[in-house]
């Protein structure tokens, strides 16, 4: 049966590619790049490692390839948010609570990127693909930031890029090291509460820090 089941899925290539990647991200995002198991992946995927192989290369091409397509999902909800309707101040802190109710929703995106840190950003140096797929992350933010500056809502010095690392920092800081940070505080900070003071500092970090000098002193 096993056989049969690895032929089938040859004439279907886009759900075995589906198949593998799924099993790949989870074993990735749980492991570590380092303590991931291809035949781990393969019985995940219910495939043989021959077949897996027919696929992707090696190991490394496979983690690449999850990596990108994590970027790539998170750069297409972003996309969806249509921030070009708000207020230049209302889209930044839309984009603020987006990253982190995506990074609650998706712990394997924070996850695969520490492991790909730890790396050097070993994979995404080989990628064809990653400066592409994130372009539109900080082409929203410089959309936002231009539209700020001509409605007066936001700071004229502000660096995009500055901008979405920011973002992103104050998210991914918390969460990697909630565990840690949970027995500093001897409390617990991943319960719901926790969490949506934490959104609530995030907010008011950037608002604050993206204000106006007029507005500031007002």
């Amino acid at each position: 049966m096993a056989g049969d089941t690895s032929s089938i899925r040859k004439r279907d290539p886009a759900l075995t590619q589906s198949r593998i990647l799924a099993a790949a991200r989870k074993e990735f995002a749980d492991k570590g790049f380092d303590g991931a198991r291809v035949e781990k992946i393969a019985a995940g995927a219910q495939v043989n490692k021959q077949l897996l192989y027919h696929y992707f290369e090696n190991k490394d091409q496979l983690f690449t390839r999850v990596l990108e397509d994590a970027y790539r999902e998170i750069r297409q909800q972003e996309a969806a948010l249509a921030l070009e309707h708000l207020p230049a101040d209302e889209a930044v802190m839309a984009l603020v609570e987006f990253t982190w109710r995506y990074y609650l929703a998706h712990p394997e995106f924070i996850r695969l990127l520490n492991s790909e840190n730890q790396l050097q950003a070993r994979h995404l140096k080989d990628s064809a693909n990653v400066t592409r797929i994130n372009a539109s992350w900080l082409e929203i933010s410089r959309s936002i930031l231009a539209r700020g500056r001509r409605e007066g809502t936001l700071r004229a010095d502000i660096d995009p890029m500055q901008l979405n690392i920011t973002i992103s920092a104050l998210g991914f800081f918390y969460l990697i090291n909630s565990a840690t940070l949970s027995m500093v505080y001897q409390r617990d900070l991943t319960g719901g509460q926790a969490l949506e003071e934490r959104l609530a500092v995030m907010k008011d970090t950037i608002r604050c820090w993206l204000r106006p000098a007029k507005q500031a002193q007002s």
